[in-house]
């Protein structure tokens, strides 16, 4: 599933609003929040106008710049925290990346777990290789990705799974000729 461009341009112009209402109420500079950030003071204005989307890694930044996690930018706020509705699962994605995700649960402060559903489209670029605190689990519900965790390559399939650290360098790509879609269960940092 693509998302339509009205649908990113909505998901680029909140984020930005909320980056922007966050540094300004932290009554933080453009220059500041960039500099800390690792980006530049033009990009990070025209994000938070909504005329940019900023990747993962810049959205990473731009959280930590303004002592958040990057949950605070894409999570929707319910009323009841502990029940998500199949229709409220709403679609974003990232400048860089062209997997879609949709959380599955409700972020409230102080969760240990967070569920992602991530659909990857065919010849999706590998994910840059990452380690952070905290674990993983995936569930391949269809497709086959490539999961490779310290140099070794697994192919998942449907119905396959995988628990690992996250501190253990790890990446992940779509190996097949269709769409894969998978669950990613972590601690929440972003995927």
């Amino acid at each position: 599933m693509v998302l339509p461009l009205d649908n990113k341009a909505q998901v680029a112009v909140s984020i930005g609003s909320k980056i922007r209402a966050l540094r300004q109420r932290l009554k933080r500079t453009l220059d500041e929040v960039a500099k800390t950030a690792g980006i530049s003071k033009p990009f990070l204005s025209q994000v938070e106008r909504g005329h940019a989307t900023p990747s993962i890694t810049s959205l990473v930044g731009i959280a930590r710049a303004l002592g958040v996690t990057v949950q605070y930018f894409v999570d929707t706020p319910t009323e009841d925290r502990s029940v998500r509705r199949g229709n409220e699962l709403k679609y974003f994605g990232f400048d860089g990346s062209a997997n879609i995700f949709g959380r599955l649960t409700n972020l409230s402060v102080g969760s240990k777990l967070e569920v992602i559903l991530v659909r990857m489209p065919v010849g999706q670029h590998p994910s840059e290789v990452t380690t952070h605190a905290g674990e993983e689990f995936l569930y391949v519900m269809s497709g086959e990705i490539a999961l490779t965790l310290e140099g070794t390559t697994f192919v998942l399939q449907a119905g396959d799974t995988a628990h690992y650290e996250s501190t253990v360098p790890h990446a992940w790509a779509n190996t097949a000729s269709e769409e894969a879609v998978l669950v990613w269960v972590g601690t929440p940092r972003l995927f």
